[in-house]
């Protein structure tokens, strides 16, 4: 029984994950349109968003072939299989036995992967241009945050997330060691980056001068536009959820014996994450998108902090 109720608690983390990331995606913009002195839609808006297309036809291009079709679906599966192996109301992931925060990191490669290829299949100028965009960017993208774990992993010990989101747990988080402090400077700057938000890219906008990531999903509609924008508000959402979990771990319940605790949990990590994507949306409105050869700097900064967190971690 006990190991029903522990798979049962990932199973339920990780439908938490998957039902809640609309929401989130709402609650960013409601944060960026009340910022820019504007009333906004609801925060229910992409529930409703994802309703209607899921009832649209799609129209797909002649010039496509099955990777084009299978792309979203891939996106989807990764991203949600990337949410089981995530720790967040709790400091425990069943799942982790079989993989670890590498794991996780691989599934959002192989969405990436997938997603580019869907740019390329349809033979479209938007496609090629926003695929060679996300070539570059995820160059650096991926060694920032490589470097970001390993800094995450030297310190608390350990790739396995339960193991990671436990240490941090009986710890202070950043405040107790340096080199966690440059750790968060860097994931931070990658999460920017891996959700496509102002300075990297713009995806309320359609101009070929901003668009990247919109770029290599443009000819998708219907059933499988709803599939991509929903992979894309999980693993924002899951990110999130790693950031606060390893370097803002007050409020997580050490155990889960008392059923209080474990409530209380849940709430802190609702509100840890609410005020991280509120953050996030405030600095969207602060900033101006950089020039796309400028954007790198970005990267390279991150991979720099990382490296400061190496060299204060052995200090």
């Amino acid at each position: 029984m006990a190991d029903v109720a522990t798979v049962a608690i990932g199973v339920v983390q990780a439908a938490g994950i998957v039902a809640l990331a609309p929401l989130l995606t709402g609650v960013m913009r409601k944060v960026k349109a009340r910022t820019q002195k504007r009333v906004g839609a609801s925060v229910l808006q992409p529930y409703y968003d994802l309703a209607k297309l899921l009832k649209k036809d799609e129209v797909v291009s002649d010039q496509s072939s099955w990777v084009f079709r299978a792309a979203p679906w891939v996106m989807m599966v990764a991203t949600v299989t990337a949410a089981l192996f995530v720790p967040a109301f709790l400091p425990l992931s069943p799942f982790g036995a079989v993989g670890d925060v590498l794991v996780v990191l691989g599934l959002f490669g192989l969405a990436r992967f997938f997603t580019m290829l869907a740019g390329l299949d349809v033979a479209s100028a938007f496609g090629g241009l926003g695929t060679s965009r996300e070539m570059m960017m995820s160059a650096l993208a991926e060694p920032a945050m490589f470097m970001t774990i390993f800094v995450v992993s030297l310190t608390l010990g350990g790739t396995n997330l339960s193991s990671l989101v436990g240490a941090a747990a009986q710890s202070a988080g950043f405040v107790a060691v340096p080199s966690m402090l440059f750790a968060l400077i860097a994931f931070f700057i990658v999460i920017l980056a891996e959700t496509g938000k102002v300075p990297f890219d713009n995806p309320a906008t359609h101009l070929e001068l901003t668009m990247i990531h919109e770029a290599m999903v443009l000819e998708y509609s219907g059933k499988s536009l709803a599939l991509v924008q929903w992979s894309q508000s999980i693993k924002q959402l899951i990110l999130l959820a790693l950031l606060v979990n390893l370097f803002f771990p007050a409020g997580m319940p050490p155990s889960l014996d008392a059923g209080w605790q474990v409530a209380a949990g849940a709430g802190a990590f609702v509100a840890k994450v609410a005020l991280v994507a509120a953050l996030v949306a405030f600095v969207e409105t602060r900033v101006a998108k950089w020039r796309l050869f400028r954007v790198p700097d970005l990267l390279v900064m991150a991979i720099a902090s990382s490296m400061i967190g190496v060299i204060f971690y052995y200090l």
